[in-house]
């Protein structure tokens, strides 16, 4: 079945209907130049600028920004054809946002393509203040009429975040799509568990990047065309000369391995710069310094990357902005692919830039389109092939059913008996998820079926099934699952599955959450980091070893999602202690005896989120 908008109930407008109405003001002729600007500290910084040419140079435009360390644009060789995009990070929305009457302008952030400087870390500070300069130059140009947006996906999503949090009063609406809002806990350390198989591969494609290394890039379907060159140069350099000088600096480039690592707690600061601290490379850090009239809307998806699509939710809930709005579709990162097992294409349909389109309208152009009066919440559920709206997230109608881990492996409603009872399970660190999963994606390698391989995976894990269910289950939002444990060791890693069983015995993923036993401690949100479930800091002074043997209550979300449970399908909860193929193992060397508890007084749960059907 389709993602597309067409003939859904969920909108006044689909975005399939807006576009359809939506003429552009512009043929797709444009003009291009490219310059340095230059930064504060003297760090000058490459920059492309389109707008359409029936427009010119003179004609003022409302602006969309892009922040890019993935090169704004290619050089060319030879073997370039007419369909070679020289610019696969941004050309989706160069292309289609002049031609609807907007200029475009994509920078190489600091340290990358051909810009001067060096990146000393992940989205550093120093970044985001450049974002605010470039603001200042965009609305002091001849085509700006001093109103700009930004969009991008992951770090280029996130990025319009960063723009929106220097309160730069010409920024009037952002689009971050598929991307943090808290990087440690979002992206690097969800719950406190590390995933230690990003950095590596991330700092990977970023020195194939920053090296130009066409043998390299060819690893990234992103960046493997053989026409391809290494980044552009701006205009006034046509020799390359600045090129090099700029990409000679990139070699001091930070290592995202080392770098990353850096932060065991989430309050730390680098061992050679104590105040810079992790939260301080998330845009929730700057949250404070929002204007209140910029508009935000997020995007994301349920097998986005990690914790990305419960990012799109604390930024929604936490957002101190007058109009906000959320979109969860059933997309990867990047909305690259439609990862509903039940789709009808690999690509998505649905009609994202129309919806961009019609939201910039509304807030940057200023237009009476209308977007306002849409529910502020938009998902689709999966299985059931449908989108629906809602008044905030979670939708305010999810019903909380508490299923409890019951005698022979099984999910009850039922609440246990008050006498002793647990099973016993050995950490298998040999377990893993496999390589096609929300995390590949998140490194740039490429995933067309997520988890295909699933079935069969919970072998080696602790699981507990529910009866054939009498009716359809819709579960939408975010699963709590509670664990009462005991451990051998004084550290461990807790990964959760929910899963649907068919009637023939077939087991699909649904979601998934972790937890770093270390980090189980809870406490009250911070007002920017508002979020469903329990909350917990993960800062140094709240980490707090097990006591081996001793039974420990821990409570933590699963990425959320929106899935249709058939009749007759099961509802199942995997437990592990590891995966090896995406997760640190905790602890190291030493496998923990773990005892799970399901009696009156300690009864371990799954509490899912449930629409009530008909709603």
């Amino acid at each position: 079945m389709t993602d597309s908008s067409r003939n859904s109930g969920a909108w006044s407008t689909t975005p399939h209907d807006y576009l359809a109405n939506r003429k552009p003001h512009y043929s797709d002729d444009r003009l291009r130049r490219s310059c340095y600007v230059t930064m504060r500290d003297g760090v000058r910084i490459a920059t492309d600028i389109f707008v359409p040419a029936e427009a010119g140079w003179e004609t003022p435009l409302p602006t969309v920004a892009v922040f890019t360390p993935y090169y704004r644009r290619f050089k060319l060789t030879s073997l370039a054809t007419a369909e070679t995009e020289e610019s696969p990070n941004a050309g989706y929305i160069r292309d289609f946002f002049t031609p609807h009457g907007y200029a475009v302008v994509v920078v190489d952030v600091r340290g990358s393509g051909a810009s001067f400087g060096t990146r000393d870390g992940f989205r550093s500070p120093k970044e985001r203040l450049d974002y605010a300069e470039i603001a200042d130059w965009i609305v002091a140009q001849p085509w700006s009429n001093g109103a700009i947006g930004s969009t991008g996906i992951s770090y280029v999503g996130a990025a319009a975040d960063f723009l929106a949090t220097t309160g730069h009063p010409a920024v009037k609406a952002v689009i971050p799509t598929f991307a943090v809002w808290d990087t440690y806990s979002d992206h690097y350390n969800p719950n406190g568990l590390h995933v230690s198989f990003l950095g590596p591969e991330y700092n990977a494609l970023m020195e194939a990047l920053d090296l130009a290394d066409p043998e390299k890039l060819k690893n990234y379907s992103y960046f493997a065309d053989p026409a391809y060159a290494g980044p552009a140069p701006v205009d006034e350099d046509p020799d390359g000369i600045l090129l090099a000088e700029a990409s000679a600096e990139h070699a001091a480039n930070v290592d995202m391995t080392q770098f990353i690592r850096e932060f065991v707690y989430r309050d730390d600061g680098l061992s050679y710069d104590p105040d810079y601290t992790a939260p301080m490379i998330g845009p929730a850090y700057y949250a404070g310094s929002l204007n209140s009239d910029v508009a935000y809307y997020s995007v994301s998806g349920w097998m986005d990357a990690v914790y990305f699509a419960n990012a799109a939710t604390r930024r929604f809930l936490s957002l101190p902005v007058e109009h906000k709005h959320l979109l969860l579709g059933p997309w990867d990162h990047g909305a690259r692919t439609n990862a509903s097992p039940f789709r009808a294409a690999e690509l998505p349909e649905f009609e994202k830039m129309a919806a961009y389109l019609r939201f910039f309208d509304q807030y940057l152009k200023g237009e009476e389109v209308s977007f306002g009066e849409e529910a502020p919440v938009h998902y689709f559920t999966m299985v059931e092939e449908k989108w629906k709206a809602a008044e905030n997230w979670p939708p305010p109608e999810a019903e909380s059913h508490r299923y409890y881990f019951a005698e022979g492996a099984t999910l009850s409603r039922e609440i246990p008996d008050a006498v002793p009872a647990s099973d016993t399970y050995l950490a298998d660190f040999s377990i893993g998820t496999g390589a096609q999963t929300r995390y590949e994606r998140a490194a740039a390698l490429g995933v067309e079926n997520y988890y295909a391989d699933w079935h069969g995976r919970d072998a080696g894990m602790l699981t507990y099934t529910t009866v054939p269910l009498s009716g359809d289950m819709e579960v939408t939002g975010h699963p709590i699952i509670t664990l009462y444990v005991a451990s051998s060791e004084r550290d461990g890693a807790f990964c959760v599955y929910l899963e649907d069983v068919a009637p023939d015995g077939q087991c699909r993923y649904v979601t998934e959450g972790v937890l770093r036993a270390l980090h189980r401690r809870t406490t009250e949100a911070p007002w920017n980091l508002k979020t469903v479930g329990p909350y917990r800091s993960l800062s140094r002074s709240d980490g707090e070893l097990l006591t081996p043997g001793q039974p420990t209550e821990l409570c933590f979300d699963l990425i959320p999602t929106s899935w249709l449970f058939r009749r007759g399908h099961s509802i199942r909860v995997a437990v592990s202690a590891a995966d090896r193929d995406h997760f640190a193992r905790i602890p190291g060397g030493r496998p923990p005896e773990l005892l799970f508890y399901r009696d009156a007084a300690r009864a371990s749960a799954i509490e899912l989120p449930v629409i009530p059907r008909g709603s």
